[in-house]
């Protein structure tokens, strides 16, 4: 991840005068007016989703706070609650931290962890932001941590940039987590102040604890793995043939006799699936996994990617036996087709996000994008780069 392309400042900005520059282009949006100065493509775009929406900028629209009962429960089964804590230790270490609190969502912008500066917090209750309360942009109108949820990137807004008024006073810098697994959105990291006291180095402040999070929930993983393939190994000292032992989401714990391969399709109860190099498997669960075993010869398997109606559909066949089709959602079809076009050679995270945005700032949306769709089909998308894989003949109907 690089530095944020959105920051809301440069170095040397003097943040009295920007805000009220700022606060003169708000007025004249807001009021129908053509600003006299441009405004930020990423507010422009959450202005107009926001005034869509129908919400006030005068005054505090609702937050819809949830019972606290609900809040915890949410956090027991957030896998954020895992690195919260070094989430808080990495943002709450320096110097400024008196000055600013920290933040944590889940993926439907719920406040669900709070600390810091005791009269930030005292203001930040203020505004309902608060645990459970909702910070999305058709809650709140532009923030932080709505916009990102909407962008699906990081965003860093100041001043008179926030839609409500009575965010003016705050600055607040945001960035989603990722399930390093499944690509998964778990939820937003915050950072918020009086705008007037905000420092240049918060952007790299929060996309450290950013990547450290991600990297420990990794690390939880790969723990997990070993767990699962530690709990096997009575089974796997007995099993002859190419095998896989792969958790829910079909992340490879085990391989043997078979090219090494980090993850297959999500295996299901009774159905059948296709994996390169080992052709038509039925999945065995095992303990906390599966088993994974040939049921087929191995050979090439073919899919192919058609439209049905309005629905985009992946049939894979192998060589022996029935296959399996899954339907993709349009994202996941477009990225498919442009991969299948790149051939062998396959595209980089920020070819993809040329071709599917126009620019190179989308790559942590492309990565988390075929992540998921991985999730749908398995090996069929390889990595480093991103390709079809070895061993799978794709066509793509018009």
């Amino acid at each position: 991840m690089t530095p944020f392309a959105g920051s809301a400042v440069i170095p040397g900005t003097d943040l009295g005068q920007h805000a009220r520059a700022l606060r003169r282009v708000h007025d004249a949006v807001m009021g129908g007016a053509a600003p006299q100065v441009p405004v930020r493509p990423l507010v422009s775009r959450s202005w107009s989703r926001v005034l869509g929406f129908g919400l006030d900028p005068t005054h505090a629209n609702a937050r819809d706070p949830l019972p606290w009962a609900e809040v915890e429960r949410r956090r027991r089964h957030s896998p954020l609650a895992l690195v919260v804590d070094e989430l808080r230790s990495v943002l709450t270490s320096v110097a400024d931290a008196s000055r600013f609190i920290v933040v944590v969502t889940d993926a439907d912008g719920i406040i669900l962890w709070r600390e810091g500066s005791a009269g930030v917090l005292r203001t930040a209750d203020t505004l309902g932001f608060a645990e459970g309360a909702i910070w999305t942009e058709d809650h709140v109108g532009t923030n932080a941590i709505g916009t990102a949820l909407a962008e699906q990137a990081p965003v860093q807004l100041f001043s008179a940039e926030h839609f409500e008024e009575g965010q003016h006073p705050w600055y607040c810098t945001a960035s989603p987590i990722h399930d390093p697994r499944t690509g998964a959105l778990l939820g937003v990291v915050d950072v918020s102040g009086p705008a007037l006291t905000l420092h240049p180095a918060l952007i790299a402040l929060v996309e450290t604890a950013t990547r450290l999070a991600e990297a420990r929930l990794w690390r939880h993983h790969e723990q997990a793995l070993h767990r699962l393939r530690r709990s096997a190994e009575h089974v796997l000292a007995t099993t002859t043939g190419p095998v896989l032992l792969v958790d829910d989401d079909g992340w490879v714990a085990h391989y043997s006799g078979v090219l090494v391969r980090d993850r297959i399709a999500a295996p299901r109860a009774d159905l059948a699936l296709t994996v390169p190099g080992m052709g038509l498997c039925v999945p065995e669960r095992l303990g906390d996994g599966w088993l994974v075993r040939p049921g087929a010869a191995p050979g090439e398997l073919t899919a192919r990617l058609a439209t049905v109606g309005r629905e985009a559909v992946l049939e894979v066949s192998a060589v022996d036996g029935p296959g399996w089709r899954a339907s993709l959602t349009p994202r996941h079809a477009v990225l498919l087709r442009l991969l299948a076009q790149a051939g062998p050679e396959g595209m980089s995270a920020a070819a993809l996000s040329r071709a599917l945005f126009g620019d190179d700032e989308h790559r942590v949306t492309v990565r988390a994008e075929v992540s998921r769709l991985r999730r749908v089909v398995g090996a069929l998308v390889a990595t480093t780069p991103y390709r079809v894989a070895e061993g799978v003949r794709l066509t793509c109907a018009d």
